[in-house]
């Protein structure tokens, strides 16, 4: 009861400043006010309605916003989402574009469950989209889905990306962004010795902690200074009366939003201020760039308190997939029988959470794939969103990774008749 009570707490605070917000500007905003202009009113209205859109995008899940799509044929077609398979804690969808011809790049992008919805790749499907099939793992808020469904932790995990790479066949190329890669290298090892027929042709990893000793951050390093008994007893409660899933252990997704917020506060605390003052002079829009950034980033989840402590447990502080000996149910899991499945790794020259070294160290893993199977791509400028979404990844990283894809397109061949992939990969690798 403890813990039901203290997220309880924390959603009545959110709560309450949503509506201390929309009073500000119901009351700012009363008619009889503007007889007599006073800027303190239009502060007083700006402040209330930046606030109430801040506390209230925190419990909302945002819309993919993806509805129509331009072909190559010049003519706009919809674009519908169809669930390819169904499970509890996650869906595999489809973004379906009616009218077109399939695409042959079929790619599987596995979404962070890491407090952000998988809408946090938008701009990344809009951008694979234009030349792909595109599919998502699409990752459910824990506290909508009842006790009865079980438990979920990293073993759980990987074992519904094994199935959804079943599902989609070998003709598949993977993408898995930040915190899902170590855990999908470990999938396709798993497929590599048990279902080697389900092998995907390329996986791609970008921004992923394959390594979190390979170069430590602030966010391994919290790993390393907490024990596990701290983490449960500061970060899990479990989910009040008002949810489907009460009385589920979580990792409440305002926790994690707030541990966001600390590492960057000052930046935050300017860009709300400055929006406040654009609302006040009427400068500020519904889609203006704070509210698409925002809307997104302050629209979080909460994880499976199973899986939130084991990813710490076993992935930072065990370094299960560094140190190749992550096991799923008593199985071990060996990178090193992946031998046929092209491996790329993207790394950003300013990201500070899996900072460079991190995810190139899969390459390594990978003893049994030769080296023209393997690539690695660093781009100097970019920090952590950058890799897979912005300037950077539209006009340098997609493009490689699409060429990646292509260049291992087809079934594996003796590498005399192969010529055209080992010299990509080969020209990559060396950007690493």
């Amino acid at each position: 009861m403890r813990y039901m009570a203290t997220y309880d707490l924390m959603e009545t605070l959110r709560n309450t400043n949503q509506w201390l917000g929309a009073s500000a500007l119901s009351m700012a905003s009363y008619p009889v006010f503007s007889m007599v202009p006073n800027p303190a009113l239009n502060w007083m209205a700006a402040w209330g309605q930046v606030t109430e859109r801040t506390f209230q995008r925190m419990v909302t899940k945002p819309d993919w916003g993806i509805r129509t799509f331009t072909c190559e044929d010049g003519k706009d077609h919809l674009v519908s989402i169809e669930k390819v398979v169904e499970r509890p804690f996650g869906d595999l969808i489809h973004f379906a574009v009616p009218g077109r011809k399939p695409m042959k790049r079929r790619v599987m992008l596995v979404a962070p469950m890491s407090g952000h919805y998988a809408t946090l790749l938008r701009s990344t499907v809009k951008s694979l989209l234009v030349h792909c099939e595109v599919y998502v793992t699409d990752w459910h808020n824990a506290r909508d889905i009842p006790v009865s469904a079980g438990k979920f932790d990293v073993e759980d995990y990987t074992l519904y990306l094994v199935d959804f790479m079943r599902e989609m066949g070998p003709d598949t190329h993977v993408i898995a962004v930040c915190q899902p890669a170590p855990l999908t290298l470990a999938a396709t090892a798993y497929l590599a010795e048990l279902d080697p027929e389900a092998q995907p042709r390329t996986l791609t990893l970008i921004g992923g902690p394959i390594d979190p000793d390979a170069s430590p951050t602030d966010v391994t390093d919290f790993g390393r200074r907490v024990t596990m008994g701290q983490l449960e007893e500061t970060m899990i409660q479990r989910v009040g009366f008002q949810h489907k899933g009460v009385g589920r252990s979580v990792y409440p997704g305002l926790l994690q939003l707030a541990s966001f917020v600390s590492m960057n506060s000052e930046r935050h605390m300017t860009a709300f201020k400055d929006q406040i003052m654009r609302v006040a002079r009427g400068e500020a829009s519904d889609h203006d760039p704070h509210n698409r950034f925002y809307d997104e980033y302050l629209a979080v989840m909460d994880m499976p308190a199973e899986f939130y402590l084991s990813t710490v447990e076993r992935i930072f502080k065990g370094l299960e997939i560094a140190r190749n000996e992550f096991t799923i149910k008593g199985h071990k899991v060996d990178i090193g029988k992946i031998t046929n499945v092209a491996v790329k790794t993207v790394e950003g020259g300013k990201d500070d959470i899996s900072a460079p070294g991190q995810c190139v160290a899969a390459l390594a893993l990978c003893t049994g794939l030769p080296d023209e199977k393997k690539a690695s791509y660093l781009e100097p400028e970019a920090g952590h969103y950058g890799i897979f979404a912005g300037r950077s990844w539209r006009n340098n990283i997609r493009p490689l990774v699409l060429d990646f894809i292509d260049a291992n397109s087809a079934p594996s061949a003796p590498k005399a008749a192969k010529p055209t992939p080992k010299a990509a990969n080969k020209n990559l690798a060396a950007n690493g």
